[in-house]
C-alpha cells in the first residue's frame, strides 16, 4: 500500500490552521484543507505493514486502540496517492456511514496505532479521510441512493446523534421505514448542538441530514419522546424501537456555593451559544454569555477545551482551565506502549487560541475546587482551589492527596463545568421501562436487546459516554440486529462478521 519507500522518504505534515486571531473573529473551522498534492504524499507514507493495527477496533487500558469501525485506511491511502479518489470514496463508505464526522471531531485512535508511529510520526489517517468525503460532496459523487421497494416495517429511532443516525441510514437501505424523533429543532444530537461550529460546521451536518431525507429518512424535530409522544404511542406506531439517546446527563460538581448564578454546566453553554449562532434573533437571556468575564472551565478534556474556544469568540476578560491530572509527558511512558492510544502533551486548537490572545497556555493542572463564592446578590465573584498530588499507595492504587499551602483564589464570574457524563437521562428510560446497569441501558452488544419486547438500545445510552466512532460502529450492528428481528435474516453488513 502506498509508496514502497514513501515512509522514509517523506515526513508527516500536520493540517493547517488559519491564524488564530483570525479565526477569533469568527465561528468557521479554524482547519484549513490540505491540497491534492500534500494528502498524495501523505497517502504514499502509509507502509505497507504486515498488520494494520490501525484497523483494529480495541480497547487496551481502558483506551480505544485503532479504528473501532475498522475502516479500510491501508486501501484508500493507497487509492489517495494514486488519484484515484472517486475510488479511495467508495472503500470508506464500505465501513464509515459519516466520514466527514470522524475527519473532522474524532481523536484518531487510528493514527496512535499506525504501524509507523513506533518510530516515526504516524500517517496523516484523519485528514485523508475527512479529504476523500468532502471531494465526494463537492464533485457530486454523493448522491440519493432511492429504494423502489419497501419491507412494509416500521421503525422508530429516540435521537439523531451518530448512533441514530448511522442506524437510520442501514435500516433505511435495508428497505424499511424509520423516522428519527429528536426533542431538538434540528437533527444531529450533539454534531449539532454539542460539538462548536469551529471544529463542525453545521452546515456538514445539515448536507448529510438532506441526504438522508432525500434517500427516505424521516426526522421527527421538537418531538420529545415521554412529553410530546408516549413510549407506549411509539411501540403501537412501529415494529421496533431503537434508544440512541446518548448519555446526556452531565456530571455536577455539588461543593459549597454550587447554587451561585454563574456557575453552569459545560453543555447547556455550549449548545446555547450554537442555538445564538443559528438563531440571531435569540435574546440576550435566552443563552450564556462570557463577554467580558473572567471564565473558568473545571475539567480537563475536549469539551473543556470547546467551552475555551467559545468563551474567546465571545470576547471573555480571561479563560482558565482546571484539570485534576498531572501535565502528561512529551513522549509516551513506559507503561503507555505503542499500539495503545498515546497519553502525552498535546495543544488543541482552543489552547492555541487562548495563548495566543493571553500569551500563556489556559491549562492549571493537578488542581481542585474547594468552592464557589458569590457576592450578596448572590452572584459568582471567585472560587477557591488547593494543588493536587497524585500518588500510589503500596496495592498500586493512584490517590489524590492536598498540598498544603497551595490553596488560591480566583476572580470568576463565569464557571463551566465540564467533568464528564453519568450516562442517559433517565426520565426516558423509565418511559420505557427498560432495565439499567451502572446508570446505562442494559443490552449486551452485540445483541442490542433491552428487556422490553421490540426495543434495542444503541451507542453511548448503552455503553455510556465514548467516541464518536464506537457510536457508528453501534448503530451499524444494532440496525443488523434489528432487521433480523424483524425479517429472520439481514442483508446489512456487520463488523461483528467481517
Amino acid at each position: 500500500m502506498g509508496k514502497v519507500t514513501g515512509f522514509m522518504d517523506y515526513q508527516r505534515e500536520e493540517a493547517e490552521e488559519r491564524d488564530p486571531f483570525t479565526r477569533l473573529t469568527d465561528w468557521k473551522e479554524y482547519a484549513a484543507p490540505f491540497s491534492d498534492d500534500v494528502l498524495m504524499r501523505q497517502g504514499a507514507r502509509c507502509m505497507d505493514c504486515g498488520t494494520p493495527f490501525c484497523q483494529i477496533g480495541e480497547e487496551l487500558n481502558g483506551a480505544t486502540t485503532g479504528c473501532p469501525i475498522y475502516n479500510l485506511i491501508p486501501e484508500w491511502n493507497d487509492l489517495v496517492y494514486r488519484g484515484q479518489w472517486k475510488e479511495a470514496l467508495e472503500r470508506l463508505l464500505k465501513t464509515n456511514n459519516f466520514p466527514e464526522f470522524t475527519g473532522r471531531v474524532c481523536p484518531a485512535p487510528c493514527e496512535g496505532s499506525c504501524t509507523l508511529a513506533i518510530s516515526d510520526p504516524a500517517v496523516t489517517i484523519k485528514s485523508i479521510e475527512r479529504t476523500i468525503i468532502d471531494k465526494g460532496f463537492e464533485n457530486g459523487w454523493m448522491t440519493p441512493r432511492i429504494l423502489y421497494k419497501r419491507t412494509g416495517k416500521s421503525i422508530a429511532i429516540v435521537g439523531s446523534g451518530p448512533a441514530g443516525l448511522a442506524s437510520a441510514d442501514q435500516l433505511n437501505q435495508a428497505g424499511h421505514t424509520v423516522t428519527v424523533y429528536e426533542r431538538e429543532d434540528r437533527a444531529g444530537g450533539l454534531l449539532t448542538y454539542g460539538i462548536p461550529n469551529m471544529k463542525l460546521e453545521k452546515d456538514v451536518v445539515e448536507r448529510r441530514i438532506r441526504l438522508l431525507e432525500q434517500e427516505g429518512v424521516n426526522f421527527a424535530t421538537n418531538t420529545e419522546v415521554g412529553t410530546d409522544i408516549s413510549a407506549e404511542d411509539l411501540k403501537a406506531k412501529h415494529d421496533a424501537i431503537i434508544l440512541c439517546t446518548g448519555a446526556q446527563k452531565q456530571r455536577d460538581l455539588v461543593i459549597d456555593g454550587r447554587g451561585a448564578t454563574g456557575v453552569h454546566l459545560a453543555m447547556d453553554y455550549l449548545t446555547g451559544s450554537t442555538k445564538k449562532l443559528l438563531n440571531a434573533d435569540m435574546g440576550a437571556n435566552d443563552f450564556i454569555d462570557a463577554a467580558g468575564k473572567d471564565v473558568i472551565v473545571i475539567g480537563g478534556g475536549d469539551t473543556g477545551a470547546d467551552c475555551i474556544a467559545t468563551a474567546l469568540r465571545q470576547g471573555c476578560n480571561s479563560v482558565v482551565q482546571f484539570g485534576k491530572h498531572p501535565k502528561l509527558p512529551l513522549a509516551r511512558a513506559n507503561s503507555n506502549m505503542w499500539p495503545e492510544y498515546p497519553n502525552i502533551f498535546t495543544v488543541d486548537y482552543a489552547h492555541k487560541e487562548a495563548t495566543a490572545k493571553f500569551n500563556k497556555d489556559p491549562r492549571q493542572y493537578s488542581i481542585q475546587t474547594q468552592r464557589f463564592v458569590m457576592d450578596d446578590n448572590g452572584n459568582l465573584k471567585e472560587l477557591h482551589t488547593v494543588q493536587m498530588e497524585k500518588v500510589k499507595d503500596e496495592n498500586g492504587v493512584f490517590t489524590f492527596n492536598e498540598i498544603p499551602g497551595t490553596e488560591k483564589v480566583w476572580p470568576a464570574q463565569l464557571v463551566l463545568i465540564a467533568i464528564g457524563f453519568e450516562g442517559p437521562e433517565p426520565q426516558i428510560l423509565q418511559q420505557f421501562e427498560v432495565h439499567t446497569n451502572n446508570k446505562k441501558v442494559e443490552a449486551k452488544y452485540g445483541d442490542f436487546t433491552t428487556n422490553v419486547e421490540k426495543v434495542f438500545a444503541a451507542g453511548d445510552a448503552r455503553r455510556g459516554q465514548s467516541l464518536i466512532v464506537w457510536a457508528i460502529n453501534e448503530g451499524r450492528e444494532v440496525a443488523r440486529r434489528v432487521d433480523q428481528y424483524l425479517m429472520g435474516s439481514s442483508v446489512l453488513p456487520s463488523y461483528l462478521e467481517a
